[in-house]
């Protein structure tokens, strides 16, 4: 059984006391969202479609992740309630609608950190830098491409929620809040604009939907991404985070912030990533055997695994896990 470090919901109440049992106890019979407090000036909102990172500073509000265009409101509401400083930034890990459905809302809201920084010469308006004088929407260009739309095609997302702010290489920084904030591309994870975002002081990382304690991850083809690329991102993972050790009884550890699920330590990262390479691995032993996908999927490789991560229903299962990883693995193989 996979051990649990008691980081969420309940269980983070009684691991960090009294302001997260407050923050739980007031959402919970308020807005229906759920606030969770991290460190001192870390919270995640939970419920609003994937989770939301808040960090908190001086100059302002940092959000990883804007949840559902329908939660907005009360997203917006329960950032108030933590404090009266604007939203700075917004930094979205993916281009999933439960992960970017809020950014014109909470944008909007929010106040450029960016006014007057406009270089000379440069021919940009005032409005484009700063977002017509809201929050920055910051994401990785392969978001805004998958987001807008060729020209001559109706977009997947309207304008309004896009990102206001792109980087194409493998990283962008920014130090605000006294924090130095890595956000660092994962080609060909989850998806191909994924990214998971550092937070070096805090020692919180959000990692999207690179890890999704409810289910297997969603390895989303359509849109780039690839099995192999995900167990990619999480040995990155792997890499940031530090455990509490030597002084195990300590509470100082990396956080990590899934996309969607409870909030792990490396030792949880550690085994959802053993349990995603297993089951690869099991499935590339069975197509170097020349074995068809529905030999494959009788053969149960996710056995041992399934009871935690599986699903049957929804809108993903188990078996369209296996026939992803089945499909990119042959595929590989016959190119040999």
């Amino acid at each position: 059984m996979r051990r649990t470090v008691g980081l969420w919901l309940a269980a983070m109440v009684f691991a960090f006391g009294g302001p997260a049992r407050r923050a739980v106890a007031q959402d919970q019979s308020n807005s229906g969202l759920t606030v969770v407090q991290l460190r001192p000036n870390f919270y995640v909102i939970a419920g609003a479609g994937g989770n939301i990172v808040v960090e908190l500073g001086s100059e302002g509000v940092i959000l990883v992740d804007s949840g559902s265009t329908e939660s907005s409101d009360r997203v917006l509401a329960e950032i108030r309630r933590l404090t009266p400083l604007p939203i700075r930034y917004i930094i979205n890990t993916s281009m999933e609608a439960d992960h970017v459905g809020g950014n014109e809302k909470l944008a909007k809201a929010g106040l450029s950190i960016l006014a007057g920084n406009i270089v000379a010469g440069a021919g940009l308006s005032e409005d484009l830098i700063t977002n017509a004088g809201g929050a920055s929407v910051l994401a990785h260009e392969n978001v805004l491409t998958r987001m807008s739309a060729p020209t001559g095609r109706q977009p997947l997302f309207p304008l309004a929620l896009w990102p206001t702010k792109t980087f194409a290489f493998r990283m962008y920084s920014m130090y605000l809040n006294g924090e130095g904030i890595q956000v660092i591309h994962q080609p060909a994870a989850h998806t191909d604009g994924d990214t998971i975002v550092f937070f070096r002081r805090g020692d919180v990382i959000a990692t999207g939907d690179i890890i999704d304690t409810t289910r297997f991850p969603v390895i989303d083809v359509k849109r780039g991404g690839t099995i192999q690329g995900e167990i990619d991102a999480l040995n990155r993972l792997m890499d940031l985070s530090i455990h509490n050790l030597p002084i195990q009884w300590h509470a100082d550890r990396t956080l990590l912030v899934p996309g969607h699920g409870h909030v792990y330590d490396k030792l949880d990262l550690l085994e959802y990533r053993d349990a995603i390479t297993i089951v690869r691995d099991r499935i590339q032993s069975l197509v170097t055997e020349g074995k068809s996908l529905d030999q494959v999927k009788a053969a149960n490789p996710t056995l041992g695994y399934r009871s935690q991560y599986g699903a049957d229903s929804g809108a993903w299962t188990t078996d369209m896990f296996v026939d992803v990883i089945y499909r990119e693995l042959a595929a590989k193989q016959g190119k040999r």
